[in-house]
């Protein structure tokens, strides 16, 4: 990687736990087409905090996890440097994520992080 004289940004950790999501939930709501993303400003300044999620609503477990590989995806490519630290994000996922193309979902995902509507 070229040193263009600005620190290496840490990928964001990740949500494990169901406090940490249900804690999300009080936070703002961003809603899309594409998925519904909560986030919370916890008020410190660690690395920001991601989580995904996606219900069983939207298909069986092959295609619940292929949302989550093509989200987990669009955030450490594009959208990871656009979060904010201190922060936690859940990523609730919807059905059109599996035809949408990847250029798109990263796009929006980076767009509704960045607080854009």
């Amino acid at each position: 990687m070229p040193d263009n004289g600005t620190p290496p940004r840490r990928p964001p950790e990740r949500l494990r736990k169901r406090a940490e999501f249900l804690a999300v939930r009080r936070g703002e709501k961003r809603r899309g087409r594409l998925f519904l993303l909560e986030v919370l400003d916890r008020g410190d300044a660690g690395a920001p905090r991601v989580g995904y999620t996606v219900t069983k609503k939207v298909g069986n477990a092959v295609v619940r996890n292929r949302i989550r590989r093509r989200l987990r995806e669009a955030v450490r490519l594009h959208a990871a440097a656009d979060m904010s630290p201190g922060n936690d994000y859940v990523i609730v996922g919807r059905e059109e994520l599996t035809s949408t193309p990847f250029a798109d979902i990263a796009a929006e995902l980076s767009r509704r992080i960045r607080g854009r509507r």
